[in-house]
């Protein structure tokens, strides 16, 4: 791309993003008949910012109805002048929110919030993907028992893990459709949430996990062999069995491909058989200023 072609598009980009002066972008803009540039210039700004805004509250609904649509469509306009849209998809936009959120301090009365966007991130990411061939008991079988231990598995592209010291799906249950009635039964110190969340035939699925059945997927996702992540669950749980919950995600079809290490490369350990304390915040009163 030439070099004053891509200064161009930055400068017009700078300009609808309001990183600036907005002086320079609007002389750039052809002359038209009864508008003059500087409102041309105003115009796009404020389509981008309307469509990049429905965008994200079309993936974070909750999010929106927790802190109010005012107060969330302010929250995009800071959002989208910081974490811009840069893929030609539009899914992948909004993945930066939850993070986002975290340093937020209009928010901080919310502090379940960015818990709750990775969640909703999460129901997006994998309704979106598609799901490959399981990893069957009979292809685990097949293996010798050194084998097994150094087994690398995959979750499913479309599956993520997710864990929060805040009830979050109980919060996301009381905001969908006519539930949110059961917003005051939610118990804010019965412990946090462990989940798989998980696709299967374009139906969003929501699977509790277990303190050691976290740990154990968590580990293989981050791709540790079968023995070290058992260990890592027991060190978790010492009470985590490998023989059920395995058996649970084959059944699930939770794991794809098999990715073999050499048996000296992992150790061969035996697999056998923080909770919030407050009540709900308030939610943030007005718009971010």
């Amino acid at each position: 791309m030439p070099a004053a072609l891509h200064e161009l598009q930055r400068r017009l980009m700078d300009a609808l993003l309001q990183r600036g002066d907005a002086t320079a972008a609007a002389a750039l803009l052809r002359p038209t008949p009864g508008l003059d540039a500087a409102r041309r210039l105003q115009l796009y700004r404020n389509n981008c910012f309307e469509s990049l805004g429905a965008a994200l509250g079309a993936v974070y609904p909750v999010v929106r109805q927790l802190v109010g649509e005012d107060f969330f469509r302010a929250l995009a306009r800071r959002f989208i002048s910081a974490f811009p849209s840069r893929s030609g998809n539009l899914h992948d936009f909004g993945v930066e929110l939850p993070d986002f959120l975290r340093g937020f301090a209009p928010a901080a009365s919310l502090p379940y919030l960015p818990d709750v966007a990775a969640l909703e991130w999460a129901c997006h990411a994998v309704y979106h993907e598609a799901p490959v061939p399981a990893l069957s008991l009979d292809a685990l079988a097949a293996l010798g028992a050194e084998q097994q231990a150094a087994l690398r598995l995959d979750l499913q592209p479309c599956a993520r893990l997710l864990a929060s010291d805040w009830p979050v799906l109980d919060l996301w249950q009381a905001h969908q459709g006519n539930a949110e009635d059961s917003l005051g039964t939610i118990d804010w110190q019965g412990g946090g949430t462990r989940l798989l969340v998980a696709q299967r035939a374009l139906e969003v699925e929501f699977r509790l996990l277990g303190v050691g059945e976290y740990a154990w997927l968590r580990a293989l996702h981050d791709g540790e062999p079968l023995a070290a992540a058992c260990a890592v669950a027991l060190a978790a749980d010492p009470a985590f069995e490998l023989p059920p919950v395995l058996m649970r995600h084959l059944a699930l079809g939770s794991f794809c491909a098999l990715d073999h290490t050499s048996p000296a490369e992992a150790p061969l350990t035996a697999c056998t058989s923080s909770c919030p304390s407050s009540t709900a915040p308030h939610p943030p009163q007005g718009e971010p200023s």
